[in-house]
């Protein structure tokens, strides 16, 4: 019976950690889609000073999380990510209505870092 002991905890801790970093994931990912959204608000109502500020905001609060996700996500999603909020940045600064669609693709980018990393049956097989 004690030699199951040691497997079966490891395995239990495993998994808490996994829905741990699932729900991390959801909640972070929840939030920066937020923040964009409201850029994309402003950008509608054409008041480009306000989305600038709100998708720095959003870069900063994204940027402190940079450890955690390298650390966790797919790289090649969070350097996409990374540069799609970069391109962002620089289509709001002159005032490109094209950073709505790329808004958009930062968005379901986000969607897919919180996809791959939820814990589903998918995702285990």
């Amino acid at each position: 019976m004690k030699s199951w002991l040691i497997p079966i905890f490891l395995l239990t801790a495993i998994l808490a950690l996994s829905v741990l970093n699932c729900r991390a994931m959801e909640r972070d990912v929840t939030r920066w889609q937020s923040q964009l959204e409201q850029t994309e608000e402003a950008i509608s109502a054409e008041n480009w000073q306000d989305a600038k500020k709100l998708l720095t905001q959003s870069y900063e609060d994204w940027s402190k999380r940079q450890t955690y996700l390298h650390i966790t996500a797919q790289h090649s999603l969070v350097d996409s990510a990374d540069a799609m909020y970069r391109r962002c940045a620089a289509l709001i600064t002159v005032q490109d209505p094209e950073c709505m669609a790329e808004l958009a693709d930062l968005t379901h980018q986000l969607w897919l870092l919180a996809e791959i990393e939820r814990f589903s049956i998918k995702n285990v097989l």
